[in-house]
């Protein structure tokens, strides 16, 4: 059962948890999911720890990926909502990579 305003969703936003899984952060959405609600996610500079919230085009993503010893930080601008979860190029293609943009 869908609830008030979703017909805007993949639109208009995306959920994060869905968006991060259709660019291939990881395997599984659930996985996706846990790693918003542990904290590993900024938008806009701002803690995120609801996989819930509503990713818009323009947004940056700040991702702590890896462990505690090697930690790696990335950077990514939304270009593009997700219309499904497709193959690595597609998936490119839904952000910019900041860091490689500074490189």
């Amino acid at each position: 059962m869908s609830g008030a305003g979703t017909g805007t969703e993949d639109r208009d936003w995306q959920r994060l948890d869905k968006w991060l899984w259709c660019a291939r952060l990881r395997k599984t959405r659930a996985d996706c999911a846990r790693m918003v609600e542990a904290g590993a996610v900024r938008v806009n500079r701002q803690p995120v720890d609801k996989p819930h919230y509503r990713l818009r085009p323009g947004d940056v993503l700040t991702l702590a990926l890896g462990d505690a010893e090697r930690g790696v930080v990335r950077v990514w601008r939304v270009a593009s909502l997700a219309a499904r979860r497709g193959p690595p190029a597609e998936a490119q293609s839904l952000y910019e990579d900041l860091d490689a943009a500074a490189s």
